[in-house]
């Protein structure tokens, strides 16, 4: 199984910080945040991994480099100055990851969760781990009811920006920059979107506050 880990996004909001140095290589606990999840991925078993990056995305290549010393197979899918957003992202990436179902982890996220645990090929298109919705999004994103992750519902929970997709869900796209939210929307209109709920440590890295705060349970995990 393959991976796929979301490292492209410009990280306004974590500026002057990110102005220099790409927001997946802001350390937390003494690494990067992107070297927390090619070792958990890696722990896991998955040692083929794709990162897609943007800005200052050469700095993460040189930091990275092709993964061994990590113990992974790193390879690359740079999308320039504009970012291709989460959709066109993994669908640019696709001819690195394969006919298989992979997964796929935002870069700015830290958790304990075990990646051992995800399917290695969902019922459906997708599986999505969702999380309790933190106070900055109340609201949630998605419904789940027995395994079933649905659009509507009510009580709504968070996406943890951990998947595993099939490539399927990607038929009939066209390269460029597109969201992932649609895809993902329209494949639960199908009932073809499985989920599972986390209760464990997850924080979204997005705004310097909330990198103190990562710093703080790394530093004390």
């Amino acid at each position: 199984m393959k991976a796929m880990i979301l490292a492209a996004g410009r990280g306004e909001r974590m500026r002057p910080l990110t102005d220099h140095t790409p927001k997946p290589l802001l350390p937390v606990g003494g690494k990067p945040l992107l070297q927390w999840h090619v070792e958990a991925l890696v722990a896991a078993g998955v040692r083929e991994i794709v990162i897609n990056h943007a800005w200052l995305g050469g700095q993460i290549e040189a930091a990275l480099g092709d993964g061994r010393a990590l113990g992974a197979a790193i390879r690359y899918s740079p999308e320039g100055d504009n970012a291709l957003e989460t959709g066109g992202g993994i669908f640019q990436a696709l001819p690195l990851l394969g006919d298989a179902p992979f997964v796929v982890v935002n870069a700015d996220i830290v958790t304990d969760y075990p990646f051992a645990r995800l399917p290695a090929a969902p019922a459906g298109l997708a599986h999505l781990v969702l999380v309790p919705n933190p106070d900055h999004h109340p609201q949630g994103d998605f419904y789940l009811e027995h395994g079933r992750v649905e659009a509507e519902g009510a009580p709504r929970f968070t996406y943890s920006g951990i998947g595993v997709y099939r490539p399927e869900l990607f038929r009939g796209q066209q390269s460029g920059r597109f969201p992932l939210a649609p895809l993902l929307r329209r494949a639960m209109g199908m009932g073809q979107v499985s989920g599972e709920f986390y209760s464990g440590a997850w924080l979204d890295v997005g705004t310097p506050e909330r990198l103190r705060q990562a710093e703080q349970w790394q530093g004390n995990d």
